[in-house]
């Protein structure tokens, strides 16, 4: 029997105005499943999650839960909105056959967008570091 979910960790970039505008979201959104968001790669998510590879949580979405499953890319993506009430009759849909090309092509549209924002020269890695550790960033400024 699979392990249940009682509370998930999403690791999101802190530099990415999407990622933030959607960390936002999550926030208002009614949860059937505890969300704790914090910065990818800050200290406390190396604090909480000495074991990932934490340059990776900077390149996709890494949501851990409680019970030691890591979810990356579009399960990530299927298990936030599996956490929210209004939103994990669509989770169970991206999660099948059917759904699955969907919710795959949703996220490389979001990487795209994304990667374009940040632009050729910027380095991954939270410049947000110290005004993100409680997790309670605000939207960075315009990429240069």
């Amino acid at each position: 029997m699979p392990t249940p979910v009682g509370r998930l960790t999403v690791l999101y970039d802190a530099d990415c105005p999407l990622c933030v505008h959607l960390r936002h979201w999550l926030l208002r959104q009614r949860q059937l499943v505890p969300l704790d968001l914090v910065p990818a790669g800050s200290q406390e998510a190396r604090r909480r999650f000495p074991e990932l590879d934490h340059t990776a949580t900077l390149r996709e979405i890494t949501v851990v839960g409680d019970r030691g499953q890591v979810y990356r890319e579009t399960s990530a993506w299927i298990v936030c909105l599996w956490a929210l009430a209004d939103h994990r009759a669509k989770a169970h849909w991206l999660a099948t056959p059917a759904g699955q090309p969907f919710a795959r092509m949703t996220v490389l549209a979001a990487a795209k967008w994304r990667e374009a924002l940040k632009g050729p020269d910027h380095e991954a890695g939270p410049s947000e570091a110290g005004r993100c550790e409680d997790g309670r960033c605000e939207a960075p400024g315009p990429p240069d």
